[in-house]
């Protein structure tokens, strides 16, 4: 499996970013994607994950109501779609999947098998 994270960038405080996870080396449609972050000091954190087969989601407290994660199957594709953005979502933005046939409901970092590489956002004015 591949992951490769982009979209990210300088953004003012309650603007809109729309991150993209290019995935690919699936064997099955089960499995899970997730968003995660990490900021300078602190420990990585979940964002939001999708359940490929079943479209299901979730997301953290922190980012309810501003952050919207989608796929394109078409393109093998999933998507973070961030609106109005605050300076305390600065961070490295990672997605993650578990392996084919291993589906999780969590958002804790652990229990995800691959990893892309960090796309940077910054919030600030």
């Amino acid at each position: 499996v591949q992951l490769q994270a982009s979209g990210g960038g300088l953004v003012q405080p309650g603007g809109s970013l729309r991150l993209a996870c290019a995935a690919s080396g699936f064997t099955s449609d089960d499995y899970t994607i997730g968003w995660f972050r990490q900021a300078p000091g602190k420990e990585r954190e979940g964002v939001a994950y999708v359940i490929n087969s079943h479209d299901i989601t979730n997301y953290a407290d922190s980012v309810k109501g501003r952050f919207t994660i989608s796929k394109d199957n078409n393109k093998s594709a999933v998507y973070l779609q961030m609106n109005s953005l605050k300076p305390e979502d600065t961070a490295v933005y990672y997605c993650a999947s578990t392996r084919s046939n291993r589906i999780v409901q969590t958002l804790n970092p652990s229990y995800y098998d691959y990893w892309g590489q960090g796309t940077l956002v910054t919030v600030s004015s």
